[in-house]
This record gives structure tokens, C-alpha cells and sequence, in this order.
């Protein structure tokens, strides 16, 4: 019984309803050719790049149910030569995916260890679908203890730890924001003690570990989103560099790859000649009129939601 109610809980919010979401609930436009697309558009226009950033809402379930049809239409048109790469899982718990990934252990095993976000309903589906194809998933982002440590103490007190431990974040020093990011990020609302969730890191519910507060007082909100900005970097292109010619689908909350900064940002550093693409998505009040020239900036696609559809949990 206890098994069968572990699974019940796992089955994604959109899984119920999948059928009922269509193309009447989202838009999506190129703005390279300054018209509305498909996603096989998308898939198509891979061709010409190695990794794909797909930047959400965390708590957006059209987004959710496009993330999952965009891997399976990567997988049609690429086959094994696709690999996931996602922000919601830390570096250090690459072997337990690994060994998820290969059957060794028990789902049951791998959401414990593998110390999955609160809304993992929302992220199941690519996991198990990578699992099902055989596809790589790359466990990208720096864990929280080091993003909290360098926002509290600096890069210096990352310096001070164990070889072993310096494996699992980017390589120092790191690079931190700059210019317009640097902008954005100061300009965050409600810096204040009671915020204490990253502006892309939501992890949906109170069961999961809160990321490090946000309060600009004694916390350097700069260096700390900066460690997971070039900690996904390093981890694509450290993929990329050992599995030459794969196609990366790199899933990510919105701020860590709108408008080229952040994450694709640092890449151009570690992987200089990788080919990134980018896919900004929103919701808009006014669905299905929208003003597209607003959103032109943040990425190559734009992918607009229809906000009537349930949210997978409330803000």
C-alpha cells in the first residue's frame, strides 16, 4: 500500500491532464524570423547548435509539459545523441542518477538521495524518459551548502575546503556578474530577511531545503548566484568536452539564461566555441494577444503561456 501511494504522489500534474493541453495553450515565436514557430522548428534549427537552454517558470505546468514534448522531439530527430542537463539536480549526486538512470536502485532510493526538489512531479517525466531511452542526464548545479558558504564568507572560504569537495562547483576562482546581470540581480525585489528562495531556485513546496537567503545584509547575493550560474556552466561544458557532437538540452529557471546572461554567460568562457541557443518562457495576461517586441531581448525563442492553466503550486 505504502508503494502504491509513493506513486500515486509522484504522477506529474500535467500527466492527468496532458491530454488537454494544446497548442491553444502556448504560443512561441522566433525572434530571428519574427513570426510564430512549432516546436519541431526548434528541434530543426538544433542543428546548427549544441546546446539548448529551456528557460521556465518553476512552477509553470504548459512549461513543464513542453520541456517533456521538446526532449522527446530532440530524441526523435537526434536519437542517444541527446543528453538533459538540469539546474535541479547538484553535482555531487551525479552517481546516485547514474546508478538510477542504469536500474541499479530503487526510485524510492534515488528521491531521497538524490535530494529532489519539492515540485520533482514537475521534472519526472524528462527523468524517466531520458531513463527509458538511455540518455545521459547531467546533474549541473553547485549544492546549496556552497552557494550558502561563498554568499557568507566569499570565494576565499571556498578555497579553504578539501580537494574532494572543490570537484563539485565550479573551478576558482569563478567568475561573478557583471554589467547588466550585475544590474538585474541588485535589483531583485524583497531583499529583505523573509525572502529566502533563489529568484530561478523555487523549489515548490516547504518539504524541500530552502536555498540561501537572500537578504543583502550579510549575504552577497552576487557571489553566491554567480557560483550556480558558473557551476551549470562548467558542468555543460564539461559534458560537451567528453561527448563531442551530443545535443544538450539544459533546463534551467528563466533568470539563469534570459537575455544571454548568467549560465550562458559563463559557458562562453569554459566552452567557447559550443553553440547555445536559447528559450525564454513567460506568461502574459493578455494570452493569446501578445505584444512579442516585449519579450524580443530575452532569448532566440519566446515561448508565451496561457495563464489560465493551473500553476503546479502557488508562488
Amino acid at each position: 500500500m505504502k508503494k502504491l501511494i509513493l506513486v500515486l504522489l509522484l504522477i506529474p500534474v500535467f500527466g492527468i491532464a496532458k491530454e488537454k493541453l494544446t497548442k491553444k495553450n502556448y504560443r512561441i515565436y522566433s525572434v530571428k524570423l519574427g513570426k510564430e514557430v512549432s516546436l519541431k522548428d526548434i528541434v530543426t534549427d538544433m542543428n546548427n547548435y549544441d546546446v539548448l537552454f529551456f528557460g521556465e517558470e518553476h512552477n509553470d505546468s504548459v512549461t513543464h509539459f513542453l520541456e517533456k514534448s521538446m526532449l522527446e522531439l530532440l530524441y526523435e530527430k537526434y536519437g542517444t545523441n541527446v543528453a538533459l542537463s538540469m539546474e535541479m539536480f547538484e553535482r555531487d549526486v551525479q552517481p546516485v542518477m547514474n546508478e538510477y538512470l542504469k536500474d541499479f536502485i530503487r526510485e524510492r532510493n534515488f528521491i531521497k538521495d538524490a535530494r529532489v526538489w519539492g515540485n520533482y512531479k514537475d521534472y519526472r517525466p524528462m527523468v524517466e524518459f531520458a531513463k527509458e531511452k538511455g540518455l545521459d542526464v547531467v546533474c549541473a548545479n553547485a549544492a546549496g551548502r556552497y552557494t550558502s558558504l561563498a554568499g557568507r564568507k566569499g570565494q576565499e572560504a571556498l578555497e579553504e575546503l578539501p580537494e574532494e569537495s572543490k570537484a563539485f562547483f565550479a573551478p576558482l576562482p569563478y567568475d561573478t556578474a557583471k554589467g547588466d546581470y550585475h544590474k538585474k540581480l541588485t535589483e531583485i525585489p524583497k531583499h529583505g530577511p523573509d525572502t529566502k528562495k533563489d529568484t530561478a531556485n523555487v523549489k515548490g513546496n516547504d518539504t524541500a531545503k530552502a536555498a540561501p537567503m537572500m537578504s543583502m545584509g550579510d549575504f552577497n547575493l552576487i557571489v553566491a548566484q554567480s557560483l550556480w550560474d558558473a557551476t551549470m556552466a562548467y558542468s555543460i561544458s564539461k559534458y560537451c568536452k567528453h561527448h563531442s557532437g551530443k545535443k544538450i538540452m539544459q533546463v534551467n529557471g528563466r533568470f539563469h539564461s534570459d537575455e544571454g546572461f548568467a549560465v550562458v554567460t559563463q559557458l562562453k568562457k569554459y566552452s567557447p566555441k559550443t553553440k547555445r541557443l536559447i528559450i525564454s518562457t513567460a506568461t502574459d495576461e493578455n494570452f493569446p494577444k501578445i505584444k512579442w517586441s516585449d519579450y524580443k531581448k530575452m532569448g532566440d525563442y519566446i515561448i508565451i503561456t496561457d495563464p489560465n492553466v493551473p500553476r503546479t503550486y502557488k508562488d
